[in-house]
């Protein structure tokens, strides 16, 4: 073995004065020599076990550590046959009986094994007190007491603090009007289906920060006052929130007071002569931006029109991997009758037949490494459009929900978290926390 003579002389020794005077003094009965055996095991395992060796190899000083507390006692009248089954058992224990110390494994840790890691950062700190009691060995080391990284501790033991709340039963849905539960089991966010407390306690320990994109071009530029007002009151509030703000009018930008956990990010975008094309180029621009700037700055990233305000609390609730808006508009519609593309042409085609819900181009998102997949698909149907000579019946909405479709999302916001004003509000929206603000289409488009 690769281990200097003096370092393995010691636990042999040590585990042989152990297995010779341990009993020595005793009256010895068989069940006495159970303890200087396994006392032996023990320290013949530590003394190699933190050093680079084989499994193999400790069989060598386990052996040794057996032979010499079984000699050790060879001259007291116990019957061979005795001593045999507690120096056996004491090289089981001394190989395999500590379970709190195991091999380096070189496979990276997946996410799952996280939990496992919880469970050895409190038996570490049992060890640090069971070698206090040892002797100064040189060539046993003591567990290692750097701290654990905060990162590992988030993901791995959010504690809510204490709260009173209503307590939940399985027998009594908290809605029984509207569908709560996609049938690829995304959850649909409705007001009176969530507690804000219980997400922001549970959230606000994870750190995070969330990203928001929207594009305030050319007439655009008017509505800029009113989303960052409503959405610095009611937007995430008390957690992180990057706003990025695109427009060819830096100039016109209104200076606000943000909350101290908001920023805002002006960033110049060029203009274009057709609405179309800047709706259409957004995706390209976000798919551009997340591959340079915001992987590096946000956990999230939603993108929202300007031409909004909000008027109640959207929370951390719309956090996920990748979150859809079902429109205001088509929310009951049959597949047959929403405005998917349907010209097998387009590379944003849904064939008849097909489609869960259409969704609004105005507020999606998720994490930022999903987004950038949409975004990325998105924008190359746009251009594979373009080069046949094609535009979707909705531009990038049809895109996107073409998307949607293949790629399910991972949780679905209700009409309330984009209602359109024209529209009448029905029950079931309890609440509106997202409209669009009125305004005349074709003189802002102009």
């Amino acid at each position: 073995m690769d281990i200097k003579k003096v370092h393995i002389v010691i636990p042999i020794v040590m585990a042989g004065i152990i297995g010779y005077l341990g009993t020595k003094i005793m009256d010895i009965k068989k069940v006495h020599i159970v303890i200087p055996i396994v006392m032996a095991g023990i320290i013949g395992y530590f003394g190699t076990e933190i050093m680079d060796i084989k499994k193999v190899h400790i069989l060598i000083p386990i052996v040794m550590a057996g032979i010499i507390g079984y000699l050790g006692t060879k001259i007291m009248d116990i019957k061979e046959v005795h001593i045999l089954i507690p120096i056996v058992m004491a090289g089981i224990i001394g190989y395999l009986g500590i379970p709190h110390i195991s091999w380096p494994s070189s496979q990276p840790v997946r996410q799952v094994d996280l939990d496992e890691t919880s469970l050895v950062i409190s038996r570490q700190t049992d060890l640090n007190e069971a070698f206090s009691v040892l002797p100064s060995i040189p060539h046993i080391s003591r567990p290692s007491s750097q701290p654990v990284r905060q990162v590992d501790l988030d993901e791995t033991s959010l504690v809510i603090s204490r709260m009173s709340y209503p307590q939940p039963f399985v027998d009594k849905p908290q809605r029984t009007d509207v569908l709560l539960m996609s049938p690829w089991l995304a959850p649909i966010m409705w007001e009176g289906t969530f507690n804000r407390d219980i997400l922001n306690a549970q959230y606000r320990q994870k750190k995070f920060v969330v990203g928001v994109a929207t594009f305030a071009v050319k007439k655009y530029v008017r509505f800029i006052e009113g989303f960052l007002g409503s959405a610095n009151k009611f937007f995430l509030s008390g957690h992180r929130v990057n706003f990025y703000l695109f427009t060819d009018h830096p100039e016109k930008v209104p200076s606000m007071k943000l909350a101290p956990e908001k920023s805002l990010f002006i960033i110049p975008v060029q203009n274009y002569s057709r609405w179309q094309d800047i709706s259409m180029n957004r995706m390209d621009i976000i798919s551009n931006r997340i591959r340079t700037h915001w992987h590096y700055e946000v956990d999230y990233l939603y993108s929202m029109d300007i031409d909004v305000q909000m008027f109640e609390h959207i929370g951390v609730e719309i956090i996920d991997t990748l979150v859809g808006t079902i429109s205001s508009w088509q929310y009951t519609k049959p597949r047959d009758s929403n405005s998917y593309e349907r010209r097998p042409e387009s590379r944003a085609a849904i064939p008849s037949g097909e489609g869960d819900f259409y969704y609004a181009a105005s507020f999606y998102g998720g994490s930022v490494s999903e987004v950038y997949k949409l975004t990325t698909a998105c924008f190359k149907g746009v251009t594979e459009d373009r080069a046949n000579g094609i535009e979707a019946k909705w531009h990038e909405e049809s895109h996107l929900n073409k998307y949607l479709l293949y790629h399910k999302p991972t949780r679905l916001l209700s009409p309330e978290y984009y209602w359109d004003e024209e529209l009448p509000r029905p029950q079931i929206i309890r609440v509106k926390r997202l409209s669009s603000v009125r305004k005349d289409l074709e003189e802002v488009r102009s």
